[in-house]
């Protein structure tokens, strides 16, 4: 008997029987070829489907274009999508999962860099996904934009999907005429509650007629707590109400943050978990017909489980947590949760990449948007199994480990400190940074389960290696810091004036507590990640007095990929960090920093009594050399320092290819 009867319990949608309560949700995969769905994205909603997601929700596909938002966008204008559709909607539906679209217009925050057309609006507002202003609606536009929204309904259903989900969530087009801050108007379209609703409710009722009374509607709402001006509440639970009444719609999914309050959209370890439960609770005791959906920062099927059985929700959408296990729903359903990989909340690949406008991964789930190459987060037997040595135990050297294993491989992992994780432990150390450590524990019992012979405390030589008379040997010996504090701004210098004075400290050096820093610190962020930032709020929460250096324009440049650095920076200024941006250090005094603007070459001293430098690393390859006669493959930092999303890809890649 599973552990999560609630979750794994089934539920009806309009005659459709769902096996379990797990959505996989709507979001831009940006996997899109042309236009057209592809064999990247069949690929990737199948795994879902066959790792158990009761519905799966496609790709929001803009319904005019004026709403094209990403290059990765489907285009629905012309019949030639229906094939298309089907080839992604008949595998999943084949492997027990309901399918359904999301239909979406942007309204306001569009980009022209894509649509090459004006963002429509309810009033002519300003976009805040880009610079651009807004095209105020005629009537004639907005009927337009009805029949837009009814024509992709109907090319859905000939697809093979079996419902869309109506997209009024972070204040796109839809809720941009709900909202009275947005929608100026004093005709039919705005003013009263039933007017500023008339253009959702048309659309849905359209749906409903011309796709028939089996074909599932949802609704896409969602609230935020941080921005006065947006629907919340009361006033949004009374639009939901407005819309049940009309028994058109059979769920309502709730979201949380919008373009507004952009870091709330996908929120990263830095928010709470389970984000809109009580606000879908107060859904659930107005709303008469249709299911409620809770999402946002839903990670693990034990938050699932809590969230239904406790009534604030009939479903709930995992969306990066089945990024990060696409079998979260099977595994679930056997008894085996402990066996889910949890996603970390980092963002880092997912809406890292999609900010980006590529195609999505994750972090830690490498084959993400590679399984029609992969062949997903399942393994196919090595046809003739060889013994392999793993020398490192950090992301790379995990994943390689695992993955060879799994297909079957006989594996010997070393490690160098007592535990796992390298760097990556480091980095889960950090404030907030402990779904690292889970995962950590989560790889420790699959190495048990997969009879990988791990070696702790063990700095493997070459004799080492050859006694076990290995096949091939896998180096993810990582990288160290750089020893002479070397930094790429600073040209012409090799080597850190004053270095040799002392107090110069690695990230890594504070986070083992192995620096002696005293009150006043420096830390030079070459890199902005969170390698450097999260050591300054380690040391800040300290009692430490920290000042973070950076040659950048801001702080968090890599990290703003992700949205963690909008609320990271006030975290840091409420704790006493001081920030000096677009500088570098000119020197070390061994009590105070010589530092030098970017912009007029100015150099002022600070006093402090430690320096860390967070900048690049160095490789380590210690090997390579005395096994140049035995199969060897060198991965992860140890080829090049990159960030952790790498090594992970490494290890999986070369896992699979032994």
């Amino acid at each position: 008997m599973t552990a999560h009867p609630r979750l794994m319990s089934p539920i009806e949608l309009r005659g459709h029987t769902l096996r379990n309560r797990i959505v996989f949700g709507a979001h831009t995969a940006n996997m899109s070829e042309s236009g057209l769905p592809g064999a990247r994205f069949g690929a990737y909603l199948l795994e879902r489907a066959i790792g158990g997601a009761a519905m799966i929700v496609a790709e929001p596909m803009p319904v005019h274009r004026t709403g094209v938002l990403t290059r990765g966008n489907f285009r629905h204008g012309t019949d030639e999508v229906i094939p298309h559709f089907r080839k992604v909607t008949e595998p999943v539906r084949e492997a027990g999962s309901v399918i359904l679209q999301q239909l979406y217009h942007v309204g306001a925050h569009g980009d022209s860099d894509l649509s090459f057309a004006p963002h429509w609006g309810p009033s002519g507002g300003p976009s805040y996904h880009d610079s651009d202003g807004s095209h105020a609606m005629t009537d004639a536009e907005i009927e337009e934009l009805i029949a837009a929204h009814i024509a992709a309904a109907i090319r859905c259903k000939k697809g093979g999907f079996q419902g869309v989900e109506v997209w009024a969530a972070y204040h796109s087009l839809l809720d941009q005429f709900w909202t009275p801050w947005s929608n100026k108007r004093s005709d039919k379209w705005g003013g009263s509650l039933e007017n500023r609703t008339r253009l959702s409710r048309t659309i849905i009722e359209g749906i409903r007629r011309a796709c028939g009374e089996d074909f599932i509607i949802g609704l896409a709402i969602s609230t935020s707590d941080s921005q006065d001006v947006l629907l919340q509440g009361e006033a949004l639970a009374e639009i939901v109400a407005l819309h049940d009444a009309t028994g058109h719609i059979d769920y309502v999914t709730c979201g949380h943050g919008g373009y507004l309050d952009f870091e709330r959209l996908m929120p990263t370890f830095l928010y709470g978990e389970k984000l809109t439960a009580p606000f879908t609770e107060e859904l659930k005791k107005i709303v008469k017909h249709a299911k409620i959906t809770s999402e946002a920062h839903i990670r693990t099927p034990e938050n699932a489980e809590s969230v239904i059985a406790s009534g604030q929700a009939d479903l709930v959408s995992i969306v990066r947590g089945q990024i990060a296990d696409p079998h979260l729903a099977r595994k679930t359903a056997e008894g085996r949760a402990e066996d889910v990989r949890g996603c970390i909340s980092c963002n880092q690949m997912c809406w890292g990449r999609r900010s980006r406008d590529y195609w999505i991964s994750c972090l830690i789930n490498p084959s993400a948007g590679r399984e029609f190459e992969w062949g997903g987060d399942r393994f196919t037997p090595a046809a003739c199994p060889r013994r392999i040595v793993v020398v490192g135990a950090g992301p790379a050297g995990l994943e390689a480990a695992r993955a060879a294993a799994e297909r079957g491989h006989r594996v010997d992992l070393f490690e160098a400190q007592a535990r796992i994780g390298g760097q990556f432990r480091l980095a889960g150390e950090q404030p907030r940074r402990a779904q690292i450590l889970d995962l950590l524990d989560w790889y420790e019992r699959q190495f048990e389960k997969l009879q990988v012979r791990l070696h702790l405390n063990a700095y493997a030589e070459a004799a080492d290696i050859r006694a076990l008379d290995p096949d091939a040997v896998i180096l993810a010996t990582g990288s160290l810091p750089d020893e002479d504090g070397f930094q790429r701004w600073l040209q012409g210098h090799d080597r850190l004036p004053g270095i040799g004075k002392g107090n110069v400290f690695a990230p890594e050096d504070v986070m083992r507590r192995e620096a002696k820093l005293g009150q006043t610190v420096i830390l030079y962020d070459e890199g902005g990640h969170w390698r450097g930032l999260g050591t300054a709020w380690a040391m800040a929460e300290q009692g430490r007095k920290v000042t973070i250096v950076t040659p950048e324009p801001f702080i968090g440049k890599e990290i703003a990929r992700t949205s963690a650095d909008i609320p990271l920076r006030p975290r840091l200024a409420k704790l006493g960090v001081n920030f000096l941006t677009e500088h570098l250090i000119a020197e070390w005094h061994g009590n105070a920093a010589t530092v030098r603007s970017m912009l007029t070459s100015a150099e002022t001293r600070l006093d402090a009594s430690a320096l860390v430098m967070s900048t690049t690393n160095r490789a380590f390859d210690p090997l390579s050399a005395d096994l140049a006669d035995i199969e060897t493959h060198l991965i992860g930092d140890a080829a090049a320092p990159r960030q952790a999303p790498y090594a992970f890809h490494e290890g999986r890649r070369i896992g699979l290819s032994l």
